[in-house]
């Protein structure tokens, strides 16, 4: 639809504060705020231009004419016919006046077809098909607290005084540094106290440049893949694996191929070993999501394989610091003599989901380069929360909070335990209950985990269905991952009770 009068075409739709009338009524909340007539004048036209209402090359009416047609002031004009101007929709003509400017995007339709893009590489929504892949499998929980919500800790015992007390001292103290963007790879503080731990606690062989802060397991992949990985490259993932591990993988173009988990952790069969991966990525420590500890043997083939086929050990080391009746189990990165392992780790299941700070072990010769790397593409922050932090472990407080929540886990899985057997005896079998934050409840063939799960959602309880971290359903087991950590000791045996109430009222198929 062409406009036959702009002045009339304007009259029907500006709203004076007097009175609202036309059409811009219809479509209007009287509770609204009358906008000023020169942003009308404005927004009318630019809408108009937008829409083909207003063709190219059309002469306006000058600024007095108009003005005098809407019964306005010809300041209120000008002021809507400079703004048009500043933006292109309109343009002047020395001793002609005023036109609407040529705006169309002509040129598009002249692409030759190899410069258009393939309309079929987009699905009906508009995501890419990789995009549509990562959303229509996500694993995301939309509740992250309470009875059984694995790999949560107990954010209520956090000492709140104390984080508070060093947040205050950093504050009095902060410098230039701390309030704007953060140094590449972190702050340095952070980066020494974090390579202390690891040395001590988790038998790394680091310095301090070697370390990264990152804001967690998620972005120490992406970037392991940004700087090592091309697009086609495939990974070796352990079969169950975290969902969020392939997710990262897949949105940048790396094909996972699943390895099965057993008792002694991934396992290398000889199919496998002739074609050699890019990325062999594990949990050897504590299996996610059956918590085996991969056997020394399987280790050193690992290591020895990654070595000679030039592939990258990705050691993903996420809870390790929670074993009960022993002591945390060596990295495999201490093992490593190739520089082939890239080892990371979080703060999140130690202090709490919401610091969001995690960090990366690199090998010493990709040091510099990932140090460039992680700067150039998150433009690092978070550096007053990283000073925090420091602080915190600089002065034993992260040591001896780890110490009384392993205490208090370890009575927590008891606790769970005792009902799994009050319930069921031998019925069902456990697994991974020898650390972490979480245990595996492992169903007979024939129940639905996925819909077992959704009923106890539907009652308050939250659990994941292991089948869901299983790449092929074909090979997937069923069970349900239960975590005890954020659940009070006296809520455990009372919210599993209606759990195994569920479990019991499911007819397998």
């Amino acid at each position: 639809m062409r406009i036959a009068s702009l002045p009339d075409f304007l009259l029907q739709r500006i709203e004076r504060p007097e009175k609202r009338t036309g059409e811009f009524a219809k479509t209007t909340l009287s509770t609204e705020p009358v906008k000023p007539v020169n942003r009308q004048v404005y927004q009318i036209i630019r809408e108009a231009v937008l829409a083909g209402m207003l063709p190219v090359g059309l002469q306006l009416p000058s600024s007095r004419d108009l003005a005098k047609e809407l019964g306005m002031s010809r300041k209120t004009v000008t002021h809507a016919y400079e703004q048009l101007i500043a933006e292109g929709y309109i343009e002047t003509r020395r001793g002609a006046g005023s036109f609407i400017a040529d705006t169309v995007p002509d040129q598009i339709a002249e692409l030759p077809p190899e410069n258009k893009i393939d309309k079929n590489a987009e699905t009906s929504n508009g995501l890419s098909r990789r995009g549509q892949q990562l959303v229509s499998n996500a694993g995301v929980n939309d509740l992250q607290w309470g009875a059984f919500m694995p790999g949560v800790p107990d954010v209520t015992l956090f000492p709140n005084r104390i984080w508070s007390r060093l947040q205050n001292k950093v504050w009095r103290r902060s410098r230039v540094e701390l309030l704007t963007y953060g140094q590449a790879g972190g702050h340095l503080p952070l980066r020494e106290a974090v390579a202390d731990y690891l040395r001590v606690a988790r038998s790394v062989n680091c310095t301090p440049q070697q370390v990264l802060i990152t804001t967690g397991i998620h972005q120490s992949i992406d970037l392991i893949i940004k700087l090592l990985g091309e697009s086609g490259d495939r990974a070796w993932v352990e079969d169950p694996c975290y969902w969020g591990i392939r997710s990262v993988l897949q949105s940048q173009g790396i094909k996972p191929v699943a390895l099965p988990v057993d008792a002694e952790g991934m396992c290398l069969q000889a199919k496998d070993l002739r074609f050699p991966p890019r990325f062999i990525v594990v949990t050897p420590s504590h299996q996610y999501p059956l918590g085996p500890v991969m056997s020394l043997s399987r280790r050193r083939t690992l290591l020895e394989y990654a070595a000679s086929q030039q592939a990258w050990i990705i050691e993903d080391d996420y809870d390790s610091e929670f074993r009960y009746g022993s002591r945390p189990l060596a990295s495999l990165q201490g093992m490593d003599v190739h520089q082939r392992v890239l080892y990371m780790g979080t703060f999140t299941k130690t202090m709490f989901p919401g610091l969001r700070i995690g960090f990366l072990v690199v090998p010493e010769a990709l040091a510099n380069a990932f140090e460039t790397g992680h700067s150039e593409l998150y433009r690092g922050g978070q550096m007053f929360t990283q000073a925090i932090l420091a602080e915190f472990m600089r002065e034993g407080h992260f040591a001896s909070h780890i110490r009384k929540m392993r205490l208090l886990y370890a009575e927590r899985i008891k606790i769970l335990q005792q009902s799994i057997h009050q319930h069921f005896g031998d019925q069902f079998s456990t697994s991974g209950g020898e650390a972490g934050l979480h245990l595996a409840l492992v169903l007979p063939k024939g129940y639905d985990d996925v819909a077992i799960s959704k009923t106890a959602r539907a009652r308050g309880i939250v659990v994941r269905p292991l089948s869901r971290y299983y790449m092929h359903p074909n090979t997937a087991r069923t069970g349900l991952l239960l975590g005890y950590a954020c659940v009070p000791n006296e809520q455990i045996g009372p919210a599993f009770d209606t759990l195994a109430s569920i479990i019991k009222g499911y007819t397998p198929q």
